[in-house]
């Protein structure tokens, strides 16, 4: 999808959606020969405010616009699926579900998102026109840069976006231009609006950086002439991008450069996640639990759970539980990381944290909301500010949940990081998992998490 798309987009959120949602459960009271009461008004009413406020949440559009159509269908499947979990619970609570018919509304659980993703394809395929040739969006770049190149990849890579690049424009010389590149450099920037004229060319996307802005502005004024549409591509590249994405504000647009990974549906996937494993660990090690805290408690004075002060989501404090393994319960300005046979850690404590079963009081954080399962690892509160001055991004580790596993971990950096070295390789591995992460990622690092505890790696 492209911008012409968002008129489209505000359609189908203000008049299709509702009108789908709703004229589905009238045709289906209709088809089953079931009449069309007050309840049934109801009905939709709350169905139309509650997938409202969902498919605000999950907003299926932002996969729309950016061409990723499965994605689109699936956010658009999860978002109905939401509102159906809810009307359901409403319905219970309320004794409502006792005026309708099973089979009209399952009929009209089963049917709205298909009517949706249909209304929306056929209305997006009129709004293009009726033959290929009008579907397909002849496109120009201006610069022959690393913007510029990625755009033309992303529209060769998605078809359904219906725009085909025909080449570049560009006032360098040819021996500057990629020796890869697979469109034609057509010709310098004085030459667009003859070639847009001649050859009645769509849409120009001019990738420039603001220093060109003379040459932009003259362009511009020479392209008011044709017929073309004109966008900007941001030079956003130039900067470490972390789940970069386009969003708007008030009706402002605005470029997400540096987020969090857990933002609508992608939040709820993961906190679902969290509290259903979270929860079964806990009953499954209970017992466990329980010969641990007396194992510890009879082994060396002190408390069974030792509190120690981390960083959590957006580097505010947290307090996170660990069986005690050690005679000292560090948690000031300075906190000395253990290390190898040290004197310190208790006859109990030893294997505690050679099997990491030390962690497991952790699974309460995570019910708790403080933690996640999956996450960058939390440091001390003393480590954070020592390294936050000496690594750069340190503190971005914290845009996520602490987890009690992490991708670091599973890439072999468990234990002690007693070099700077070592410390900048584990953040380069919690980055790189914020930039990285899907739910399957998480689960092969729950996975491989078990693999590395079993063999008992870089634990002391």
């Amino acid at each position: 999808m492209t911008l012409n798309d968002i008129p489209l987009i505000s359609f189908f959120q203000r008049v299709l959606d509702p009108l789908v949602i709703m004229g589905t459960l009238y045709f289906a009271s209709l088809f089953y020969h079931e009449p069309f009461t007050g309840y049934s008004l109801v009905l939709m009413i709350l169905a139309f405010f509650i997938s409202s406020s969902v498919y605000q949440y999950v907003d299926p559009y932002r996969t729309w616009r950016s061409g990723r159509m499965l994605a689109y269908a699936r956010d658009t499947v999860v978002g109905w699926g939401i509102t159906v979990v809810v009307l359901l619970f409403i319905g219970s609570a309320s004794g409502l579900s006792y005026h309708y018919d099973d089979t009209v509304v399952l009929t009209w659980f089963m049917l709205t998102p298909v009517v949706l993703l249909t209304s929306h394809l056929a209305m997006r395929r009129a709004s293009l026109g009726s033959g290929r040739d009008s579907e397909v969006r002849s496109v120009v770049i201006v610069g022959v840069n690393d913007v510029g190149l990625k755009f033309a990849n992303v529209c060769r890579r998605h078809p359904n976006l219906f725009m085909n690049v025909v080449g570049f424009f560009d006032d360098r010389e040819a021996d500057r231009f990629p020796s890869n590149m697979q469109d034609p450099v057509l010709g310098k920037m004085a030459d667009i609006a003859a070639h847009v004229r001649a050859h009645g060319t769509k849409m120009i996307f001019i990738s420039q950086p603001i220093s060109a802005q003379p040459r932009i502005r003259k362009l511009l004024d020479e392209l008011q002439d044709t017929t073309a549409s004109v966008y900007f591509l941001p030079d956003i590249y130039v900067f470490d991008l972390m789940q970069a994405r386009f969003d708007n504000v008030g009706g402002m647009p605005v470029i997400a450069i540096c987020e969090s990974p857990f933002t609508g549906i992608n939040s709820m996937v993961k906190r679902a996640s969290d509290i259903v494993l979270a929860l079964a660990i806990q009953v499954l090690l209970l017992p466990l639990m329980l010969l641990i805290a007396l194992a510890v408690k009879l082994s060396s004075p002190g408390p069974v759970i030792f509190r120690q002060r981390r960083y959590g989501l957006y580097g505010e404090e947290i307090i996170v539980y660990k069986f005690r393994s050690m005679t000292v319960t560090d948690d000031g300005p300075v906190v000395v990381q253990a290390k190898q046979n040290d004197t310190r850690v208790t006859r109990v404590g030893a294997f505690l944290r050679r099997s990491s079963l030390d962690e497991l009081p952790q699974f309460i954080n995570v019910l708790q909301g403080r933690m996640s399962i999956v996450g960058p690892r939390p440091h001390a509160v003393a480590h954070n500010e020592q390294y936050r001055k000496l690594i750069k991004g340190y503190m971005l580790r914290h845009k996520v949940k602490p987890g009690i596993t992490g991708w670091a971990q599973v890439n072999g950096m468990r234990g002690e990081t007693e070099t700077l070295d070592k410390m900048e390789a584990r953040i380069h591995y919690d980055l790189d998992y914020l930039r990285k992460w899907s739910l399957w990622l998480d689960i092969w690092i729950i996975l491989k998490t078990v693999q590395v505890v079993l063999k008992r790696e870089n634990a002391h």
